[in-house]
């Protein structure tokens, strides 16, 4: 899908047409759609396709005066579960315009042209592309804080019931943050090749917003590592305590099997075809009151191991 916005009067209009100073929107789209802006802005075809590889790592690249980045964006999918992922996002800079190319539809270009960011204009191109930057770096930092109100949820799920599912969307959620991680240790190499100066020309009003940015992601690295430390340990913690249970119950009914052998085998002796002359084979009531002794004996041991 091709959608063209530009701001006009501090505003974010949508446009029928592409204009000088306007940003060029493109989500997951057809082969004309990236030959009709190619041909029309002149840009190279390798710079809009690079970015509708899922694979795609943050970089960033030149080629004359056209500029490509490639940054990562987070992602949110919910089926039976929430899963998080990324997938790049192709920022093109030339003498003009700003393209955007992107697999999916983002809720951070959706607040970008719906003009929920404040400050962020297309005319002028580099502080429009840090804004953008910065509503990534905060997206990221509020599905970290999601991932950390889902992940005490589960811990206290378990607490009460050692289920499958919690423990499978905890798995979900810690490979959610491996991908998150590894994204954001890519964006941040990025960030910093442009801080440099030396492939996007930087005003001076661009420095304070990108060490922001910086500031931002730098932030959501750590919180990936924490949580990502911390759901790492107490998947290991409640794998210890399942293995400890089983060792328990294995005692227990160990313990209760041992028990049963014995009435068994005076039933044994009692029911067989022999003469009389067994002790008490008069009192029959002796097989039971055992029987029921085991009874009770295993419903202690049950008892004392909170197992009953």
């Amino acid at each position: 899908m091709l959608s063209i916005f530009k701001t006009i009067q501090g505003k974010m209009t949508r446009l029928d047409a592409i204009q000088e100073g306007c940003w060029v929107n493109l989500t997951y789209p057809s082969e004309d759609e990236l030959n009709t802006v190619a041909a029309t802005l002149n840009v190279e075809p390798a710079f809009l396709r690079a970015a509708l590889d899922e694979e795609e790592t943050s970089r960033i690249d030149t080629e004359e005066d056209q500029t490509l980045i490639i940054i990562d964006l987070p992602s949110v999918e919910k089926d039976d579960a929430v899963v998080y992922s990324t997938l790049p996002l192709g920022i093109i800079v030339t003498p003009k315009h700003i393209i955007t190319v992107c697999l999916k539809e983002s809720s951070i270009l959706k607040d970008m042209q719906d003009g929920l960011v404040r400050g962020a204009e297309t005319q002028k191109r580099t502080s429009f592309i840090l804004y953008m930057l910065l509503q990534v770096a905060k997206r990221y930092l509020q599905y970290l804080k999601q991932i950390d109100k889902i992940y005490n949820y589960m811990e206290r799920q378990l607490y009460k019931s050692q289920r499958n599912k919690e423990l499978i969307q905890l798995l979900d959620l810690e490979k959610s943050l491996v991908y998150f991680n590894t994204s954001l240790k890519a964006n941040e190499v990025t960030l910093e090749k442009i801080l440099r100066g030396r492939i996007v020309t930087l005003y001076e009003e661009d420095h304070d917003l990108l060490e922001d940015v910086l500031i931002e992601v730098r932030q959501a690295i750590e919180m990936a590592n924490i949580y990502s430390s911390i759901i790492s340990g107490m998947m290991d913690a409640f794998a210890s305590v399942i293995s400890n249970n089983l060792n328990v119950i294995m005692k227990v009914l160990t313990s209760i099997t041992i028990l049963l052998t014995i009435p068994n085998i005076i039933f044994g002796f009692y029911g067989m075809s022999i003469a009389a002359g067994l002790p008490v084979d008069q009192f029959w009531w002796i097989p039971l009151a055992l029987a029921g002794a085991v009874i009770v004996v295993a419903a202690v041991l049950l008892k004392r191991r909170d197992l009953f």
